[in-house]
């Protein structure tokens, strides 16, 4: 079996790699098992030494890094560039914060010794997803790799070279062969690689359909699981909020990455008495996205990663469409070979629409009316997901009481949804379980040890 690297700009292909076969497999596994036993006794300076490195070599390597992402997926150039960037910040982070987070805790006693210790679990799994190439592996490996731990990568099929770009990563920063391994395998591969008693945990970012099955297998052979899936997030703008700065900050939280987020806003509900000075705003903005090769510095929105996935994007703002949402930008694809998709903002979307109700994985936008903030708060949490939200009001003391309501892994007041290695990160129902990032990401992938020591006898 081959996997193919195509430029979803052009329908252009890239490259061709063969799939590792079993042989290869076994062999790469083993060594990063043997990899791991010796990462888990080296000194935490050391390790942290190490993740100095591969941020250095991130920042050294951006050049060709970005252009990378670009051919592979589609995201703007400036996009990929600013990705390579945050990956080397949370590196620098853990290697900073990694030694307090894994100190041992102490609880008093008047005659014991009583702590937890947070000792290294093994290899870990990352099934990753497209949109992020960079990022999405790099935001596990981090804290995988400070804790102790080794990493084998299985990422989507249409990013193969980003995928072995970051094997590269490690070798250039000095790590030890096999400590992040990258194999060239299919979908169907993964059970199998679940079930491999070298591995020892799974993170996976990707579909709520996938994750179902991730979640299975990896509950067949008792492994640990931590998995970000799909969202639907809301944009609420309440009738007191600066409704120009938040009318700027949704164009960014629809559209950047060309709609291709799992935190990305979804469904902007707007109290009423504002919405048609959002709409108006919001529109404006969305109009001067510049819709183009994203090889190109000007390019403000790229190319989707998949034809069939604009295509099933088309269908839904169609269906929607049907059902009653009023249609103010795009609407189509663009006329021209890839996998374009124009700006699309739909209005007057009521919770039944499909725009509502599924996820729209592109750059559609979906606005939703409400006649208060009561109203608006049950309306976010009528999905079935929960991940990130979004919250805009001038009253803080009111948008902390509503925060509290929200059915969501995170709410951001006044300001974008983004993912940071300083906060966890991670939804609740549809959207997944566990945390990546800050000091519980770190603590996911350890084995959160008792360890009680009575006095000494003599």
């Amino acid at each position: 079996m081959s996997i193919h690297s195509t430029n979803p700009a052009t329908d252009g292909v890239l490259a061709q790699f063969d799939e590792h076969d079993a042989a290869t497999i076994d062999r790469k596994l083993s060594e990063t098992s043997k990899a791991q036993r010796e990462w888990a006794r080296t000194p935490i300076a050391e390790r942290m030494d190490l993740l100095r490195r591969v941020a250095q070599t991130l920042r050294a390597q951006k050049s060709d890094l970005a252009p990378l992402a670009t051919l592979e997926m589609g995201k703007p150039l400036s996009e990929a560039v600013g990705e390579v960037e945050k990956c080397a910040w949370n590196f620098d982070f853990y290697a900073d914060a990694a030694p307090g987070f894994l100190a041992d805790e102490v609880v008093s006693s008047n005659a014991t010794d009583s702590r937890i210790a947070y000792d290294p679990l093994g290899t870990v799994l990352a099934v990753m997803p497209w949109n992020y190439p960079y990022w999405q592996v790099m935001r596990a490996a981090a804290p995988v790799l400070a804790g102790g731990n080794a990493m084998v990568l299985k990422h989507a099929s249409n990013v193969p070279q980003c995928a072995l770009a970051l094997e590269d990563i490690f070798k250039r920063a000095g790590a030890p062969a096999g400590l992040f391994t990258t194999l060239l395998v299919g979908a169907g591969e993964v059970a199998g690689l679940i079930a491999d008693p070298r591995i020892s945990a799974v993170t996976f970012t990707g579909s709520t359909p996938a994750g179902r099955k991730i979640a299975s297998q990896a509950g067949t052979a008792l492994k640990k699981q931590v998995l970000e899936l799909g969202g639907s997030d809301p944009f609420i703008v309440l009738a007191d909020a600066d409704i120009e700065a938040a009318a700027a900050v949704a164009v960014k939280a629809r559209f950047q990455n060309t709609g291709q987020s799992c935190i990305a806003a979804k469904r902007f509900i707007v109290e009423q008495a504002a919405a048609d000075r959002f709409v108006d705003a919001f529109c404006e903005g969305a109009r001067k996205l510049h819709v183009d090769d994203p090889m190109q510095e000007h390019s403000t929105q790229g190319s989707m990663a998949k034809r069939h996935l604009r295509d099933e994007l088309h269908a839904q703002v169609q269906a929607s469409v049907q059902q009653g949402a009023r249609l103010l930008l795009g609407g189509s694809p663009v006329d021209r070979p890839g996998a374009f998709y124009q700006p699309t903002v739909l209005d007057h979307v009521t919770p039944d629409m499909v725009a509502a109700q599924e996820e729209t994985f592109g750059p559609a936008a979906a606005i939703l009316r409400v006649s208060d903030a009561d109203e608006a708060v049950r309306i976010a949490n009528a999905t079935n997901f929960g991940l990130g939200a979004a919250l805009w009001t001038n009253d803080l003391d009111r948008a902390r009481k509503l925060s509290r309501r929200i059915e969501a892994g995170a709410v951001f007041i006044n300001g974008l949804v983004a993912s940071d290695p300083r906060l966890p990160f991670g939804g609740i129902k549809e959207s997944g379980y566990g945390r990546e990032l800050g000091k519980l990401g770190l603590h996911e992938f350890t084995n959160t040890k008792t360890v009680w020591t009575g006095p000494a006898r003599t």
